[in-house]
């Protein structure tokens, strides 16, 4: 995607971030948690911007061999354009070089099209997480080897 940009988040972008996340999930992560986040040890965190203007994030964490994608979200006026597979390919790039042999993530058990999504990026459904969201449904998790 020529138009799109892909760099590393940093606290400049914690308020976009934050706008997004509160847009597009019921149970958002509070403002607080991102800028924590960009500052944290063994993170990858990455925004998508477009003219400048953040409009999709990927926040994820790694330990050893594991990687773990915490959150991603695109704006809603920019999804179904391939932000959300540019994040994830750029994350794939990453743990790539980086040695990770497994990434997972946990996705609403409603949200078929997000299930979709990473089936097509080869992530499996692991297990089912009953009552992770803090409003009682439960997650998918899904798992992919690298």
């Amino acid at each position: 995607m020529p138009d799109l940009d892909i760099v590393p988040a940093t606290a400049a972008d914690v308020d976009a971030v934050h706008h997004i996340e509160q847009a597009s999930f019921p149970a958002p992560w509070r403002r607080e948690f991102f800028a924590a986040e960009v500052t944290a040890e063994n993170r990858y965190n990455i925004v998508a911007t477009r003219d400048g203007v953040v409009i999709g994030y990927l926040f994820g964490m790694w330990i050893f061999d594991e990687m773990h994608v915490n959150k991603i979200a695109v704006d809603a006026a920019h999804r179904r354009q391939g932000v959300a597979h540019a994040l994830m390919e750029r994350c794939f790039d990453f743990a790539a070089q980086h040695g990770i042999s497994t990434m997972s993530l946990e996705v609403r058990q409603s949200n078929r099209a997000a299930q979709e999504f990473y089936r097509f990026l080869e992530f499996e459904t692991s297990y089912i997480r009953k009552r992770y969201y803090p409003d009682g449904e439960a997650a998918v998790v899904m798992v992919r080897a690298m």
